[in-house]
C-alpha cells in the first residue's frame, strides 16, 4: 500500500527489521501518478534480496471465456518481473469478469471439470509470462456449503498440474467458518498444504444482510479492519501444517490506516512474528 498513513504506519517496522518480505500487487503502481520512491526503493531492495512476492488482483483467472483483459493484464505482469526478480506470482481462485462485465470481487466458480481447465490455463499463461512459480490464493466468498468443500479438492487440482503453490488465507478461510458453521479444521483437511508457501493474515468488516426477512450477520474479506483474534489463533496451527511455508504476510488496504491507526497495525504485525518465532 503506498498512502502516506500507511507509510507512517509500517516504516517503523522496517527500522526494527521485523519485515523478512514483501508482497506486492502489481495493480496498486498501475494507476496515474505510479509509485512514490519510498515504495520503489523498498521493491527494489526486496527484490534484490530474493525477498518480494507477486499478488494479483484483478486477473479474474476463472472467467469462463478470456478476453483482451487477460492478455493486457499478462503483459503488465511480464513487465513487471522483467524489472524486478520475484520469488513467485499469485491470484485468487475465482473470477470477477464475465462478458467484459467487472464485477469487483472474486466470485466462487461452479464447481466441476471445466472450472478446473480454466484454471490450469491461466496459470499456465501467467507462468509462461512470468518465468517462475505460479500459484493461488483461496476465496473468501462462499454461496453456499457447496461452494466451500469444492474448492480445496479444486485448488489440489489446478496447483498440481503446473506444480505451483497455494496462498492460504486464513482470513477467508474464518469468513467461511463464520458464515456458514463449518470447522477450520475440515476445511484445511480438503486443502493441499504441502503447496502452502505464503499464509495471508487480515482482517475484514461485517455486513447485514436480510435473509427471508430475517437479518443476518455476514463476514466480508475487505482488508480495512483489525485482524480477529480467530484468526490470529488458526495461525500456529496452520503453520504446523504447512511444511514448505515460506511467508506469512500481513494485509491490510492502505486507504483504512490512518494515523490513530499505526501503533495497532504494528503491534499486529509484532503479534505475528512472535507467534512464528514460536511455532516448531
Amino acid at each position: 500500500m503506498v498512502t502516506e498513513g500507511f507509510a507512517r504506519a509500517v516504516l517503523p517496522l522496517f527500522e526494527e527489521g521485523l519485515i523478512d518480505a514483501l508482497e506486492y500487487s502489481f495493480e496498486i503502481g498501475w494507476v496515474d501518478g505510479g509509485l512514490p520512491a519510498w515504495a520503489v526503493d523498498l521493491l527494489d531492495h526486496y527484490s534484490e534480496a530474493q525477498r518480494l512476492w507477486g499478488h494479483g488482483v484483478t486477473f479474474s483467472p476463472l472467467t469462463d471465456a478470456a478476453d483482451t483483459h487477460h492478455e493486457a493484464w499478462l503483459g503488465r505482469v511480464a513487465a513487471e518481473c522483467q524489472a524486478r526478480a520475484y520469488r513467485g506470482v499469485s491470484e485468487h481462485y475465482g473470477f470477477m469478469r464475465e462478458d467484459g462485465v467487472h464485477g469487483g470481487a472474486p466470485l466462487p466458480p461452479p464447481p466441476g471439470p471445466a472450472t478446473v481447465r480454466r484454471g490450469v490455463d491461466a496459470l499456465t499463461r501467467l507462468a509462461a509470462k512470468t518465468g517462475g512459480p505460479v500459484g493461488l490464493e483461496n476465496l473468501a466468498l462462499a454461496l453456499s456449503p457447496q461452494d466451500i468443500w469444492a474448492q480445496g479438492p479444486a485448488l489440489s487440482a489446478m496447483l498440481d498440474a503446473v506444480d505451483g503453490y497455494l496462498v492460504l488465507d486464513l482470513h477467508n478461510l474464518d469468513c467461511q467458518v463464520h458464515n456458514f458453521g463449518v470447522r477450520a479444521t475440515d476445511v484445511l483437511d480438503t486443502y493441499p498444504l504441502a503447496r502452502a508457501r505464503c499464509i495471508h493474515v487480515s482482517g475484514g468488516s461485517w455486513s447485514h444482510p436480510s435473509v427471508g426477512g430475517q437479518p443476518r450477520r455476514f463476514r466480508r474479506d475487505t482488508h480495512d479492519g483489525a485482524v480477529p483474534s480467530s484468526v490470529l489463533a488458526l495461525l500456529p496451527m496452520v503453520l504446523a501444517r504447512c511444511p514448505n511455508l515460506e511467508t506469512v504476510i500481513l494485509e491490510r488496504l492502505g486507504p483504512s490506516v490512518g494515523d490513530a491507526d499505526g501503533e495497532a497495525l504494528r503491534d499486529e504485525a509484532r503479534a505475528i512474528a512472535a507467534l512464528i518465532g514460536a511455532a516448531p
